[in-house]
């Protein structure tokens, strides 16, 4: 043969190139980049990529639509989801893999969404919505440009996957075949939702309040629905039918970053501390922190609430004028007070509006003015204690603390002979109800035990 028939070809085939003239394809492609600004951009990590890739090329094969070119993309978030917009564009987040146990589980979750392409269910949906484009409904809506529409998106108001119900079965009952149709086990989709509830009882239980851009906030997951599937699955035979590829899966998602990212900064217990920003401050016990996109916010007993953020100021300007320059409404002027917490210059004040008290603390660190908004009913009587405990606790990190602060990740370990558990789950860092989130992570009911040489997940910053 002829050494050119080994150059690389001038047109290689591609998804942009085959979808070029789609266009459900290009109007997805157009909210790709605010889908990755609200997931936190793309995670990349060649590993994972590769195990995910493998799996996806195996439902490819048996696809009810063999001409549907896919994009698939990890999102770097900790939620726990996966969606398909109208032209294969195809996302998973690395809160979802880091919840599957094994490939088959995977395959169950993009094998439903790709049911969802397959369908046309986001063309019907369309349709049935009498709108003029894709971007005007499925997205734009909900990740629109004003800050009143990104507060809504945070909130709970994310449908880029809401279909009705049954859309959701169809593709179900799609899934599950393609599923057992490319060798995996088909019982892996049952398995996913019972592990997807159990989840979300642990996040209720933990007082997470941000699922809005959870699988189940767009996915309703019923008794009903995870009996439908165990339904389909047994046409393909009994339980123990088809691979489920634990070892490879598992290895693709050792070192997988778990929880938020440095950029976000880190929740450890009654604790916030943000690496990049270099301050970190405390609640005290009972009060639970959740760092959403919007805010770090934390809530506690008697409806109690803790918000934290941060707005850039002149330097010149003194914090007792910017807490009277009229964004703290109901504020009480003759409260406010000038003071220093930790070495760094700060500002205090009180206000009432609409049966709640608060505290208002401002924090000069650095280039930076920190926000402490710490809210009580107007009866209660520990808003003071509260808030001076909050307040009292900021500080800023040194160089070691920072230099010591290290992500989550899930790491794959062998159960040894004689652990148990306990033992495993007490090896954690960072994470609370550490024995309740081992079973959450590794799919283990009540009752379950371990042996030695099983393979197990955990969370560490090791």
């Amino acid at each position: 043969m002829q050494e050119s028939a080994f150059r690389p070809s001038a047109k290689p085939v591609t998804v942009d190139n085959v979808t070029a003239n789609n266009k459900l394809a290009e109007l997805a492609r157009a909210q790709h980049p605010r889908i990755l600004a609200t997931y936190g951009g793309e995670y990349s990590d060649p590993k994972l990529e590769r195990m995910v890739a493998k799996v996806i090329g195996s439902l490819t094969t048996v696809s009810a639509n063999p001409t549907q070119n896919y994009r698939i993309t990890i999102l770097n978030s900790p939620n726990v989801n996966a969606f398909a917009l109208p032209g294969g564009y195809l996302y998973i987040t690395r809160g979802l893999l880091a919840l599957a146990n094994d490939s088959s589980e995977l395959a169950a979750v993009v094998a439903h969404e790709m049911g969802h392409v397959t369908a046309n269910h986001g063309l019907q949906r369309q349709r049935l919505e009498a709108e003029e484009g894709l971007a005007t409904k499925v997205v734009s809506d909900v990740l629109g440009d004003s800050p009143t529409a990104k507060a809504a998106l945070i909130r709970g108001k994310l449908r880029l996957a809401q279909f009705s119900r049954n859309q959701e079965l169809e593709a179900d009952v799609i899934g599950i075949r393609s599923v057992g149709e490319a060798g995996y086990d088909p019982y892996a989709a049952s398995r996913f939702l019972q592990s997807m509830s159990a989840y979300t009882d642990f996040r209720s239980v933990s007082g997470a309040t941000d699922a809005s851009l959870d699988f189940l906030a767009t996915h309703p997951n019923t008794p009903q629905r995870i009996e439908l599937a165990l339904r389909h699955a047994r046409q393909f035979g009994q339980p123990g039918t088809g691979t489920r590829d634990r070892d490879s899966y598992l290895a693709g998602i050792d070192g997988l970053l778990y929880g938020d990212t440095p950029d976000e900064g880190y929740v450890r217990g009654n604790n916030f501390l943000h690496p990049k920003l270099g301050i970190s401050f405390s609640v005290p016990d009972g009060f639970m922190i959740d760092n959403s996109a919007a805010a770090v916010t934390a809530t506690g007993p008697g409806d109690m609430a803790v918000r934290f953020d941060g707005v850039s100021l002149d330097p010149n300007r003194s914090l007792s004028d910017y807490i009277r320059s009229g964004w703290v409404a109901g504020l009480e002027t003759d409260s406010v007070r000038e003071t220093t917490i930790n070495g760094s210059p700060a500002a205090t004040a009180r206000a009432r509006a609409e049966g709640w008290q608060f505290d208002v603390t401002v924090i000069r660190a650095g280039s930076q003015v920190y926000r402490l908004l710490t809210a009580a009913p107007a009866a209660s009587t520990s808003l003071d204690s509260v808030a001076r405990a909050v307040g009292g606790s900021f500080r800023v990190l040194t160089q070691a603390e920072k230099d010591a602060l290290k992500p989550l990740r899930i790491r794959v370990v062998t159960v040894r002979p004689g652990q148990t558990m306990g033992m495993l789950a007490a090896q954690m860092v960072g994470v609370d109800r550490k024995l309740d989130l081992f079973r959450v992570l590794n799919a283990l009911a009540p009752g379950a035990t371990l042996s030695a040489g099983d393979k197990v997940k955990i969370v560490t910053d090791r």
